[in-house]
């Protein structure tokens, strides 16, 4: 295993279900259908990312390729930056943030990053399988 990658991936994974929680419970009462459905989308991605960043640190364990540490960088920042803002976009009147209208291109931006990420993993994989006598 990749233990930095490893590590986010841990990381990523506790706060995912913590959040789940945190929306099942707490959040439940006080967020619009939509405002929650929006929250509970950041978790789902964030949860799906902690499991990529898992595959990417054992693939990059077993074959040090560059491929997979950009894939691995791009899925941590893909959390940041799509569930990250799904977060704070559906608690922003909560947490007093409604005018932070910046907030909504950032989402779009993770999804690229993610996208991104899925594309390194494969190359990589592709790439180092071609490399096997």
């Amino acid at each position: 295993m990749h233990r930095p990658f490893f590590i986010w991936a841990s990381f990523f994974a506790l706060v995912a279900v913590a959040f789940g929680a945190l929306g099942a419970h707490a959040l439940k009462e006080v967020l619009s259908p939509g405002s929650l459905a929006t929250f509970e989308t950041g978790v789902r991605y964030q949860f799906y990312h902690a499991l990529a960043l898992f595959i990417t640190s054992f693939a990059y364990a077993q074959r040090p390729e560059t491929l997979f540490r950009w894939a691995g960088r791009l899925f941590i920042a893909g959390v940041f930056c799509f569930s990250g803002s799904l977060y704070l976009l559906s608690t922003r009147e909560l947490l007093g943030i409604g005018h932070w209208t910046w907030l909504g291109p950032i989402t779009p931006l993770g999804g690229l990053l993610f996208l991104s990420g899925w594309w390194l993993l494969a190359w990589g994989a592709w790439r180092n399988g071609n490399n096997k006598g």
